[in-house]
């Protein structure tokens, strides 16, 4: 085993995909063309989201990348991408059998999106790819669930297990999929000390309305259900916390001005990015759902999951100047 007190930052496991954004003028009807007018390459999954989100919020934290890429130009673009945000990308295996995960987005401006995704390398990611003897993070966040084939099909549970076993601080993020296969996440929960997801999985996974009013309820199931330390539940209206002391905090959303909102891509990520970094220090559930939130806030500026992430201090300045 691992020596616990040398283990420092955070590792982020799981999807890894790159975004080709094709933007166009309309959506063609069958057996009609359009004209792509740009084409955009970003990197999405949890893996870049969580990674480059959390560096950014707190450069001087370690943050560890793990997941899976093919060998090709998008792979090539998207551990460079995670590398140049200042993440060790040391943890990314490369698959030969598997092309890189992607999304081809057709994208409408100002307009309708649609999205059409592979699962490739990613598809791959499972336990043996975790180089548990020379892993040093203090946290472990794992995800995709529902979108990962082998995390979803046991190795997920795998690796919790073993995280929790080498006193490695866990937490996980879903998808929001309408689907009765949220029963697999349900054997993990034992070994997740943080569970920080939105209302709609949570709902799903305790098999609960997912409203405004059942907040407390659900997360009171989940704990009941064995999550190890707190359930983080977050919504357009609210963001609540309940620890396994028995305390509920919540806090209402800040009001945002017109025109304030240029995107809402992995503005779920951006929550959890800063609630890590607040767990990572030992904060309050008042400071980890504050500071959740400011994170949130500012990558709404931009229209991507990452660019318009600020520091804590600068994210916490511009979230309170607005709530005056």
């Amino acid at each position: 085993m691992n020596n616990v007190k040398n283990r420092s930052g955070i590792a982020v496991a799981g999807s890894l995909l790159v975004d080709n954004i094709y933007e166009i003028s309309a959506y063609p009807q069958e057996g009609e063309l359009t004209q792509i007018r740009s084409i955009k390459m970003t990197v999405g999954g949890l893996v870049p989201n969580n990674g480059i989100g959390l560096k950014k919020i707190a450069p001087a934290l370690p943050i560890y990348a793990i997941g899976r890429i093919g060998a090709d130009a998008a792979g090539e673009f998207a551990k460079k991408t995670i590398a140049d945000a200042g993440v060790d990308t040391t943890g990314i295996r490369v698959s030969e059998n598997e092309k890189t995960s992607f999304t081809d987005v057709m994208s409408i401006v100002g307009g309708q999106r649609t999205f059409f995704t592979y699962a490739g390398a990613s598809a791959e990611f499972g336990y043996d790819d975790i180089d548990w003897d020379n892993l040093s993070a203090k946290m472990l966040h794992l995800g995709y669930f529902l979108l990962l084939k082998k995390v979803d099909e046991g190795d997920g549970l795998k690796i919790l297990q073993k995280a929790v076993e080498e006193g490695i601080t866990t937490s996980i993020d879903l998808v929001s999929e309408n689907s009765d296969r949220y029963a697999c996440v349900l054997p993990c929960l034992p070994y997740v000390d943080n569970l920080i997801i939105n209302e709609l999985e949570a709902g799903k996974l305790c098999g609960m309305e997912p409203i405004e009013e059942n907040l407390p309820a659900m997360a009171e199931k989940l704990l009941s259900l064995g999550v190890r330390e707190r359930v983080i539940l977050h919504t357009p209206k609210i963001g609540l916390c309940a620890e396994k002391n028995g305390t509920v905090t919540s806090r209402p959303s800040c009001p945002l001005p017109k025109g304030f909102v240029k995107g809402k891509t992995g503005a779920g990520d951006a929550f959890c990015s800063g609630a890590l970094v607040a767990i990572e220090r030992g904060a309050n559930a008042e400071e980890i759902l504050e500071l959740a939130e400011a994170v949130a806030v500012s990558s709404l500026t931009e229209a991507n999951a990452t660019d318009g992430i600020l520091s804590e201090a600068e994210a916490l300045d511009a979230f309170r100047a607005l709530q005056k």
